[in-house]
């Protein structure tokens, strides 16, 4: 089966646009409302209805019981025998990494959009082997992304990717060769054969933010309104009807907390040392959880599916990002003995927990959460970030020093191909799953 979904073949012009979009400022829902093309001239389809077929592999039918989900639907009780006979005998979470010699269906020259810092190959990386190994699941198997499955199960229907840079990864792994129509904060696919939209929204940390002058914080520092929602995501939450929700990683950014009007906290910035802080960074992101998905759950007009990826973890050894940290020479999953905890990543995958279930005990319209629980399954994958081949610069370092020092590096994104693409096909699984198991689904 095809890795990727695909529109058009005319796409390398936008890799460029495509690594920008984190600093754009445009208002969102003018950009989403621009009309779309209806007529067959105009179709964004340039090869088999928008997905380059090859033949099929693995159509096994999975199932899980324990998934972490609730279904906010009033009608929910009536499915319950239907959803157990759906989703019976298989934790999607529970198994482990093997070795597929059939390596990946896409190759990093096939597919123009994979932002440059995740080129793992094209930055000369020396070693393939990250990208043959594949997530089994205990108890069933877990096929490679269908294109066409997934476009046929999201007929009529529009997914949005909403986060960061991990997001970001997350989609350029779905989508391949795409015509892309969006601005700098928001990026959009079209699939004519199926009328099925992908939107990719960039929302940093998924809360409010501001940069004006706020009680003692000066302007030009961000601030973070902990009790509110992005207000620019707001405003589109109704026009989706699958929504993948990631978020973490830049909590560990400079930015100011205020939670009830008051300033509460701040991460790499706090003036006033003899006044303890209320929230620290770990807090302020299980406070965004629960914020971000309670408004999904209340929302008068929103009734689709919400996955919400869990933290995805880095593998910096020896220091962090910006203190020496490294993954240098990582070339095969650990073994099921050689993982070590990480403790910030386990107490952000709590945070992001408890925010879940918070949410979840407020729900109030039709909608869906579902937890896709990757944490722990990608901190067996310290081979699967770029490290220091972030870069095509012929001259980069790539070994540690006569010192002793390791050059710098990314190990917090994923290289694709590479362990990235799995998370597509626990998407691909989990909307497969409902969209089966609930004939209702609106």
């Amino acid at each position: 089966t095809e890795k990727k979904v695909s529109t058009s073949s005319s796409a390398s012009s936008n890799a460029s646009e495509s690594n920008s979009v984190e600093s754009g400022t445009d208002t969102l829902q003018s950009e989403f409302n621009e009309k779309l093309p209806t007529s067959q001239k105009g179709s964004l389809d340039s090869r088999k209805n928008g997905v380059l077929e090859k033949p099929g592999q693995l159509s096994e039918s999975l199932s899980r019981p324990t998934e972490k989900k609730v279904d906010t639907s009033s009608s929910a009780s009536s499915n319950t025998s239907e959803n157990n006979s759906v989703d019976s005998g298989c934790d999607l979470y529970d198994g482990k990494w093997f070795y597929d010699p059939q390596g990946p269906s896409y190759t990093n020259s096939s597919c123009p959009i994979i932002t440059q810092m995740q080129n793992c190959q094209g930055n000369g990386r020396p070693d393939k082997d990250y990208e043959n190994w594949r997530w089994k699941p205990s108890q069933c198997a877990l096929p490679r992304f269908d294109a066409k499955k997934f476009l046929e199960l999201m007929r009529g229907k529009t997914l949005a990717f909403i986060g960061d840079s991990v997001a970001r990864n997350q989609m350029e792994s779905m989508v391949e060769v795409p015509k892309n129509r969006g601005n700098r904060r928001m990026h959009r696919w079209y699939f004519k054969s199926t009328s099925v939209m992908i939107v990719r929204v960039w929302s940093s940390w998924l809360v409010r933010q501001t940069n004006e002058k706020f009680d003692f914080a000066p302007g030009g520092v961000t601030k973070l309104h902990l009790d509110a929602p992005d207000d620019n995501l707001m405003e589109l939450i109704p026009k989706f009807d699958v929504i993948v929700l990631s978020s973490g990683h830049w909590f560990a950014k400079q930015s100011v907390y205020v939670l009830n009007n008051e300033i509460v906290g701040g991460q790499l910035w706090w003036p006033d040392r003899s006044r303890p802080m209320k929230v620290n960074n770990v807090d302020a992101f299980g406070i965004s959880v629960e914020t971000i998905l309670s408004a999904l759950v209340t929302h008068p007009n929103y009734t689709g599916l919400t996955i919400v990826r869990s933290f995805s973890p880095d593998h910096y050894e020896g220091g962090a990002w910006n203190t020496g940290g490294s993954c240098t020479g990582k070339v095969k999953p650990l073994a099921t003995d050689e993982l070590v905890e990480n403790g910030f990543t386990s107490i952000m995958h709590k945070k992001q927990v408890m925010g879940f279930e918070l949410a979840v005990k407020k729900a109030t319209n039709k909608s869906k959460l579902r937890m896709m629980d990757i944490t722990k399954v990608f901190g067996y994958r310290h081979d699967g970030h770029p490290g220091p081949y972030r870069s095509p610069d012929p001259n980069k370092i790539t070994k540690v020093g006569p010192d002793g020092k390791p050059p710098p590096q990314d190990c917090l994104h994923w290289c694709m191909p590479g362990p990235v693409d799995t998370w597509n096909e626990l998407v691909l699984e989990i909307i497969r799953r409902d969209f089966e198991g609930h004939q209702n689904f609106p």
